[in-house]
């Protein structure tokens, strides 16, 4: 196995033009367990741990190499809060929002902010220069993204303007260090347009369009509003029954979560 340090984000572009198939290594929080239970033996890895570009955060970028020990500090506040229910204190110290992306798992904890913002995720490679897609251009699929070979996640850019009332909450097996059975952020702005991301409830990250519509043309959501909001986003998810959880169940738990999210940030 050869293994590539690039100390700057030019080296690390180089280097994927040299290894188009390269595998990217980040925090290694995901990678590491494909290496050790599941026979991963890449030919080259590319580890982009020494890349100061992409540990930047400046105004509404964010690099993808920035940790989620990092984002519990983060000023948004539904970032922040699902960087907060990452796993463990030494996971949250290596694991990053670029590996929740590359990984692409609908169960990643950052993949609902980023869609529930509508961020876009920039990527670049030597020879095709900077791409911006957005979230849903990007998360193509379980596990599946739309990286062409050669290029890197260099990190997300967020709109200019963001709403202040924002929320993220998960339901898992247990209260820590726990893969997610649902997960949602949802953001409310001042006009009372609301939108919401789910995840682990369907075959990528999804947004509930019907019940965002349905609530955002409520000036002053009524509790039967809410209630309402809560079954719509619970008929909109696209869940399975898997080893941690049942299909009804995460149904159930979208929308329970989904209208708890509203409730906080209607408060």
């Amino acid at each position: 196995m050869q293994v590539i340090r690039p100390r700057s984000l030019e080296e690390a572009l180089d280097a994927l033009a040299a290894h188009p198939t390269a595998t990217l290594l980040a925090g290694g929080t995901d990678l590491m367990v494909r290496a050790n239970y599941q026979g991963l033996r890449p030919e080259v890895v590319v580890a982009l741990r020494r890349v100061p570009e992409l540990q930047e955060m400046p105004g509404g970028f964010i690099g993808a190499g920035v940790t989620w020990a990092r984002l519990t500090a983060a000023p948004w506040p539904g970032l922040a809060q699902a960087a907060r229910s990452v796993a463990s204190p030494q996971i949250r110290a290596m694991g990053t929002l670029g590996g929740n992306l590359g990984t692409a798992s609908p169960a990643g904890d950052g993949l609902p902010f980023v869609a529930a913002v509508e961020a876009r995720v920039e990527v670049a490679s030597r020879g095709g220069g900077t791409r911006l897609l957005a979230w849903d251009e990007f998360l193509v699929g379980p596990k599946r993204n739309s990286l062409r070979p050669g290029e890197l996640i260099k990190g997300v850019r967020l709109p200019t303007s963001l709403p202040e009332r924002q929320g993220f909450s998960k339901v898992g097996a247990r209260n820590a260090m726990v893969i997610s059975i649902a997960s949602a952020c949802l953001v409310r702005s001042p006009d009372g347009a609301v939108r919401i991301a789910l995840g682990s409830v369907g075959p990528t990250t999804l947004r509930a369009r019907h019940a965002e519509a349905m609530i955002s043309a409520e000036a002053r959501p009524s509790p039967a509003a809410v209630a309402e909001f809560g079954r719509l986003v619970a008929e909109e998810v696209r869940p399975i029954d898997d080893h941690r959880s049942t299909a009804a169940f995460r149904r159930h738990a979208s929308g329970v979560i989904a209208r708890r999210l509203l409730e906080r940030c209607l408060a």
